[in-house]
């Protein structure tokens, strides 16, 4: 008999509508948490599928729903979980899924020049049409009162960083209430992946967002190989991690250095962009890439490279010393210090994943609860307790630590060279496979389907950004205007990985 997965057994119950509540609440009320949802076309129905799983047992549940295409109505479930609404008013927006109950109807994804009744996920949608307003300005929630003015930023900013628009209402200083407008670069990478093979598909999964390219090939490489039945090898299986520990390393590096410069420390900042050119180059020396593209394929994994011990430790020595001088100095602890906190019930009742819930008390992390290698008792996960800026700041240096630990005790086990096993052919039937990864975000959940000849008919990616966004402006109601840049950069989030 075959040994359970280690990211658990998954179960697939194809249910009624009118179940489907009552079977999703008892779900969540046993501890699962909703990890994805995803509407699907297939030749007789519009089959929406919903994700949960649960961190105790390792379980994953899927919960199959099909709707009439030509009125595909969806009870909603934004009553038992707000991460839920959110992916019902997505559906809604791309799919045309239309939620006669859902509590807050206004549009999620469609933007003004998006006419009514192109859904451009559904296979008889035609090409983008032209530039309009056919649907008006979006409708976001004026706050009225004495004193109340708007100040609205973006969603062109300055820099580098992709569009988001962020509009404040604001008394004197202090912030009423803030709304966040994003999707301005939604790309169509859903209906990219379709007809594309599994290693055609990698190409895309690596840049579903830029600055995870490991976390996001390694969640899409575990669902081609569930549905395909493939088994990687242990070694591979350790060069993975590997790589997810140097990804999680050159990205926690620069936010510390980013938190530092944002509160006027600029010399701590020089020097975390100092470190994370050495692991870039690591990382290039290690895959071929500076982002560690090419490195983590389905069926494998490729290292060009194996650091040495004592390089990793030197990282590991560099980056304590900044985060020493940071939280030894008394303005850079004042300003991180009680700024933009969010409350643990906040997190969990939004649902909020990565170093984001742990700085707020919750204790999540994929690699513990849908581990795809076993670390054998060498990890640690740092947990926070107050949900500010300093916690995030701290759970941040802990994670980075422990990935300097982690990479450490992995590398010693590598050596250069590919490691791969060809995907096991298609077997003439539809098939499907999830992945669960904890990306240096928060976890990463991919689920994809592919068709009797193999080729993808559907992947579904879900970064951590989108469950971590509407946190944001929670954190920020009651501070400050001048918090808004320091409080974004400690969430840092993805529009990318938003903004599919």
């Amino acid at each position: 008999m075959r040994p359970a997965p280690l990211q658990g057994i998954r179960t697939v119950e194809d249910i009624g509508a009118d179940k489907l509540a009552f079977r999703a609440g008892e779900l969540l009320d046993q501890g699962s948490r909703l990890a994805l949802a995803a509407a699907h076309h297939d030749p007789d129905a519009l089959r929406v599928v919903h994700l949960f799983t649960d961190a105790a047992t390792g379980s994953r549940t899927e919960l199959h729903v099909r709707l009439d295409p030509a009125n595909p109505e969806l009870p909603t479930l934004a009553g038992h979980s707000f991460p839920a609404g959110r992916f019902e008013r997505e559906m809604h927006d791309l799919h045309g899924v239309t939620l006669p109950d859902h509590p807050l109807p206004r549009r999620l994804v469609r933007h003004d020049h998006w006419p009514r009744g192109w859904y451009p996920m559904r296979p008889d949608a035609p090409p983008p049409p032209a530039f309009a307003e056919p649907e008006g300005p979006f409708p976001f929630l004026e706050v009225e009162g004495d004193g109340v003015y708007e100040i609205p930023v973006g969603p062109v900013h300055a820099g580098l960083i992709e569009p988001g628009h962020f509009r404040f209402s604001v008394v004197g200083e202090t912030i009423v209430k803030l709304k966040a407008r994003l999707w301005y670069v939604h790309k169509g990478v859903e209906k990219l992946f379709e007809g594309r093979t599994a290693e055609k598909g990698l190409l895309l999964a690596e840049r579903v967002s830029g600055d995870t390219a490991v976390g996001h090939a390694l969640a899409y490489c575990l669902a081609v190989e569930e549905a395909t039945g493939t088994d990687v090898p242990e070694p591979a299986q350790r060069a993975r991690a590997f790589l997810l520990e140097l990804e999680r390393l050159y990205n926690h590096v620069t936010d510390l250095g980013a938190l530092c410069n944002d509160v006027g420390h600029g010399i701590l900042n020089a020097h975390a962009l100092r470190v994370r050119e050495q692991l870039l180059r690591l990382g290039d020396a290690v895959t071929g890439h500076r982002l560690l593209r090419g490195g983590v394929v389905p069926g494998g994994a490729v290292i060009r490279h194996v650091p040495e011990r004592a390089a990793l430790e030197a990282i590991g020595a560099d980056i304590a010393e900044i985060v020493a001088l940071a939280l030894g100095h008394a303005t850079v602890r004042d300003r991180f210090t009680g700024t933009a906190r969010l409350s643990p019930t906040a997190a969990g009742d939004l649902g909020c994943l990565g170093y984001v819930a742990r700085a707020s008390g919750l204790d999540t992390d994929a690699r513990l609860t849908h581990p795809f290698y076993d670390l054998g008792g060498a990890l640690s996960v740092p947990v926070h307790l107050t949900g500010d800026v300093l916690a995030r700041f701290r759970v941040r240096a802990d994670e980075a630590a422990a990935s300097v630990a982690l990479a450490t005790h992995l590398a010693e086990g590598l050596r250069p060279g590919a490691v791969t096993v060809p995907l096991a052919p298609p077997m003439g039937a539809a098939a499907s496979g999830v992945g669960l990864v904890e990306g240096w975000r928060g976890t990463i959940a991919t689920r994809v389907e592919t068709g009797p000849d193999g080729r993808l008919t559907r992947v579904r990616p879900v970064d951590p950004s989108f469950f971590n966004w509407p946190a944001l402006p929670v954190a920020l109601a009651d501070t400050i205007v001048p918090d808004f840049p320091l409080t974004n950069k400690s969430f840092n989030l993805s529009y990318a990985g938003n903004d599919l």
